[in-house]
């Protein structure tokens, strides 16, 4: 009959603890090497402006280069809530907004918009898009409209001095509903740019605040409501052989940038962004076979809705 060896108690425990011990460091190693996820940020231009819709607006208004949503802007800021769960398939965590009125506005509608309850059976819900219970929401100069004459159609009659254009951050961030307001938020720009601003210096301004909110927050998802100057430098930056292309961006439209966050205990390294995904108008994309390119003696024309 055939016995088993006999081990002795000393060398079990010897190779118990050898196995132990190799388990232990295998779990310490894992421990020790960092995981990366991606964080998301989406730059998105307003609605549509109550100014274009009636010409007659600034002459009726003490602050007349401060138009609110029209009536279709609220109603597409609105709609354009109900397609991002779909369109993002991940949550924002923080909309930060420019002072200006019709962002706050688009902010509001797609709060709104997201709060509503979808009539739609088929409507996608989970992770995608903005969870109205827990998004928190800031004011940003530093995401303002481009500061010159050419953006801004009726300045105030001293343009230089801030004070008369009258932004009262306390005044806006009534707007917002109390549970989704963050006022505890330091701005990236602590107040307007210098009147006169190039697209140069706005490019510079527009990336500086993109990369220092997402640096300052990069375990979140990032919603930033600002101005079609701002989601062309998003693209115009972002995008390969950006030469050929003439940019637009329609209202509600939006870029879409990822970076791969490193994390190592508390530290944490990222990676440079790109631009990913669809450029979306109320839950339709435009590809790129809808790009103008007959006339190519003025370049392509690359419309980004």
């Amino acid at each position: 009959m055939l016995r088993a060896p006999n081990l002795s108690l000393t060398k079990f425990r010897s190779r118990s603890l050898a196995v132990l011990s190799a388990v232990d460091m295998a779990a310490a190693a894992r421990l020790e090497r960092p995981h990366h996820h991606h964080q998301h940020v989406v730059v998105m231009r307003h609605g549509d402006r109550l100014d274009n819709i009636d010409r007659l607006w600034p002459s009726t208004t003490p602050r007349p280069w401060d138009p609110p949503l029209a009536e279709v802007g609220q109603a597409r800021a609105f709609e354009t809530a109900k397609g991002l769960p779909a369109q993002l398939g991940f949550p924002i965590h923080r909309v930060v907004v420019s002072p200006f009125r019709r962002c706050v506005d688009t902010a509001l509608g797609l709060i709104a918009g997201l709060s509503a309850p979808d009539e739609d059976p088929d409507a996608v819900t989970g992770d995608g898009g903005i969870d109205p219970s827990k998004v928190k929401v800031s004011i940003e100069y530093g995401l303002g409209e481009l500061f010159n004459n050419i953006a801004i159609r009726h300045p105030p009659p001293c343009p230089e001095d801030h004070a008369d254009w009258g932004f009262n951050i306390p005044e806006i961030e009534a707007l917002i509903p109390l549970d989704a307001l963050d006022n505890t938020v330091k701005s990236v720009s602590s107040k307007l740019p210098q009147w006169g601003e190039t697209e140069p210096k706005a490019k510079e301004r527009y990336l500086h605040t993109i990369h220092s909110l997402a640096d300052r927050y990069p375990s979140e998802n990032l919603l930033l409501i600002s101005h079609g100057e701002a989601v062309k430098v998003t693209v115009s930056t972002h995008l390969e052989d950006t030469a050929r292309f003439k940019i637009k961006m329609d209202y509600c439209g939006y870029a879409q940038l990822r970076r791969q966050i490193f994390q190592n205990g508390e530290s944490s390294v990222a990676g440079g962004f790109e631009l990913v995904g669809e450029l979306w108008r109320n839950r339709h994309p435009v590809l790129a076979e809808d790009a103008d390119v007959n006339d190519t003696s003025r370049g392509t024309s690359l419309k980004f809705f």
